[in-house]
């Protein structure tokens, strides 16, 4: 992405100016933030024209709403957020069989990549589905409550931890199998882990 105008100015007083109509404190707002929102993006998505997507409407969304932000408080957080609501939202569209009650591991079984090796954890998780690779990052890595996911996808705690047990268990497996038979675990050895 885009190098900062630069980074003198604190970001309080960027939204400051942003807020009067200042494009150069937008602009370095997006310079300082629009890679890790990205980033977040295309870990979510799996998909880099859909990242590129979720990013640019999540900076759209920010210009439409700079006046309700905060300026002591961060704009990352807020960034992710919205980012991450928007991949549950595309999630949902896209994919709505994957939304349905269908296990995380019968799902997955249909959307296996066959070229799966043994990589680092952006590759593993690109071997789940976009449900379940959703639900891993955002409870392990952004830190989302158990019930958050449920509230998010209108389920109950339950149901989020159940999902991401059976994804995890999966991705368990994965790594422990040989590297020239990870593409070849049956779907029984897949479910009883």
């Amino acid at each position: 992405m885009d190098q900062p105008v630069t980074r003198l100015v604190d970001e309080p007083e960027l939204l400051r100016k942003a807020r009067w109509g200042d494009r150069k404190a937008f602009a370095e707002l997006y310079a300082r933030h629009a890679g890790p929102a990205h980033a977040l993006a295309l870990r979510l998505t799996g998909d880099p024209a859909a990242a590129e997507d979720l990013t640019h409407d999540a900076f759209m969304k920010m210009l439409r709403f700079i006046g309700g932000l905060r300026s002591d408080r961060p704009v990352r957080p807020w960034l992710k957020k919205v980012i991450a609501n928007a991949a549950i939202d595309r999630l949902r569209r896209e994919h709505g069989q994957l939304y349905a009650d269908a296990d995380i591991t019968q799902v997955a079984d249909r959307t296996l990549d066959a070229a799966a090796q043994r990589t680092e954890v952006t590759a593993l998780l690109q071997r789940l589905d976009p449900l379940a690779r959703t639900l891993v990052w955002l409870h392990e890595v952004e830190g989302w409550s158990h019930t958050e996911l449920a509230e998010r996808f209108e389920r109950t705690p339950s149901w989020s931890k159940s999902q991401i047990s059976r994804a995890l268990a999966r991705l368990r497996t994965e790594l422990d199998a040989p590297p020239d038979t990870t593409h070849t675990i049956d779907a029984h050895a897949r479910t009883r882990a």
